[in-house]
């Protein structure tokens, strides 16, 4: 992995602080955040890393200050014991408490406090070691800068670090960094960052400032012997707006409904089937996963929202698999489309006689009743050139209409028994309990076909995966006709070994 261009780089000032009996006072300083090079550095403040000695204690602390002309402790880290003041200040051991102690920090502002045990693997590779650190450092920065830092030093501060934790090779980090933690603690790592870029988005809006978030969409792939894996996070309130009937003057709404971030899995299983003349590619659903999570606790959403069950829900989520070189692709073949909705008809009949002194009189009535039972999701395959597109849709099961692409009726949203309503407690609801769903192989489990030439075998190709996902919401309990749907997209590369 490339070492990134982190500055400040904190690995390496650490790393080379000289023992403490050659410090020329008790505080050794770098700037994180420098000041506007077009004003005096002296007027304006900035964020400091600094490290102070403790003679008592033999050991040093780390801080984030702000450079004020007295200066504003803004984070402090756990002590670090001092081995031998003659000799390399810190050494392996503390390197990794260090770091241990960053991410510690960081996770302190996740909105579930029940934080899970984990304990960090050790880390052989200096460069791998070095390039985490300082992404840890950057969004210990971060986030200390949102909950923290002073109103006048925030937003310069943010825009500096989010273009940092925006770029490519921080992104590449990101995706180590995610491996190490373990999923349990990945998940409460990307919303403590989310939530913290919500909060400054929200800010930023109430300040009539525009916005190009830092890494709105948080995603990585896996690709190992017979699977693939896509992890995603993206908040709610960074995501595209497709549709809306109008803007809501409801504050509590709002909240609940920016609140929340989507949370995604793509696993598909593949397999390779070498045969006389060709190879045969197959890839099929093992999991799709969707959720649409709140950021923050359940009693700030009920005392400041309009509840928890206001929220988002997926209404149509899109795939797409492309392999990279397609020189040596044959043909590619799909499976059938879920099935359509089942309709029955059924007859009834009935002849009546009478009779009347003065006119015969003979009455039939004939009665047809029809049902119909609609899936509320439907699957569908279709191919153009060398891709396969996947598709599930979320049905209407009142009028049958796709629900991202359609608005309901005023009339429609007062109707209590509509589907909608209750959507997470109904015994007919489209979606799990907690508002998400989940496709999995036993009902979506038709697979994809892919021909590729024999001269390949032995060889890696790549695949790419983009995909849509759409969200929409219509009010659950709450009363309001405001509806909206929003999108993400997102892409990734994925290897298959062809042996």
């Amino acid at each position: 992995m490339a070492s990134c261009n982190f500055l400040p780089d904190v690995w390496t000032w650490i790393t080379n602080l000289p023992p403490t009996t050659q410090w020329k006072s008790d505080i050794i300083s770098i700037s994180i955040c420098p000041s506007n090079s077009s004003l005096s550095s002296s007027s304006q403040p900035s964020l400091k890393l600094c490290v102070t000695k403790d003679l008592k204690s033999s050991s040093v602390f780390l801080s984030i200050i702000a450079d004020y002309n007295l200066p504003i402790y803004l984070w402090t880290s756990k002590p670090q014991p001092i081995t031998n003041s003659s000799m390399k200040l810190l050494d392996s051991n503390n390197i990794s408490n260090i770091l241990l102690n960053f991410i510690e920090a960081v996770l302190k502002y996740c909105p579930n406090k029940n934080i899970s045990l984990f304990r960090l693997p050790r880390i052989d590779s200096e460069k791998t070691m070095k390039d985490i650190l300082n992404l840890v450092f950057l969004t210990l920065t971060f986030v200390i800068c949102i909950y923290e830092s002073p109103a006048d030093l925030r937003s310069p501060c943010l825009n500096t670090l989010k273009n940092q934790l925006a770029c490519p090779e921080s992104r590449a980090v990101s995706k180590t960094l995610m491996r190490l933690l373990g999923s349990n603690v990945e998940e409460q790592w990307v919303r403590t960052f989310n939530l913290g870029i919500t909060n400054w988005i929200e800010e930023l809006k109430s300040a009539n400032h525009l916005l190009r978030t830092p890494s709105p969409l948080f995603s990585y792939s896996v690709s190992s012997y017979g699977m693939w894996k896509v992890q995603l996070y993206c908040p709610v309130i960074a995501m595209e707006i497709q549709s809306s009937n109008h803007t809501p003057s409801d504050d509590r709404l709002l909240f609940s409904l920016n609140y929340h971030q989507l949370e995604g899995v793509i696993q598909l299983n593949y397999k390779v089937d070498i045969r006389d003349n060709w190879i045969d590619v197959f890839v099929h659903t093992d999991n799709i996963r969707c959720d649409v999570v709140s950021l923050i606790t359940e009693t700030l959403m009920n005392e400041r929202g309009a509840g928890t069950t206001e929220k988002h829900f997926p209404a149509r989520i899109s795939l797409q698999l492309t392999p990279i070189m397609q020189a040596n692709v044959l043909s590619i073949s799909v499976g059938k489309s879920s099935e359509n909705p089942t309709t029955e008809i059924g007859f009834e009949k009935g002849i009546e006689g009478s009779f009347d002194p003065q006119t015969v009189g003979i009455s039939i009535s004939a009665a047809e009743s029809t049902t119909m039972s609609i899936r509320p999701w439907k699957f569908e395959q279709s191919v153009r050139g060398a891709s396969t597109n996947l598709n599930w849709f979320l049905h209407d099961s009142g009028d049958g209409k796709e629900v991202y692409s359609s608005r309901p009726s005023k009339f429609t949203l007062l109707q209590p028994k509509a589907w909608f309503k209750n959507r997470y407690s109904s015994v007919h609801r489209p979606f799990t309990r907690q508002g998400g769903v989940i496709f999995a192989r036993d009902e979506y489990g038709e697979s994809v076909c892919w021909k590729v030439d024999k001269s390949v075998v032995g060889k890696s190709m790549e695949w790419e995966i983009r995909g849509w996902i759409w969200l929409t919401y219509w009010p659950n309990k709450h009363r309001t006709f405001y509806t909206e749907t929003r999108r993400l997209e997102f892409r990734e590369v994925l290897n298959l070994n062809l042996v």
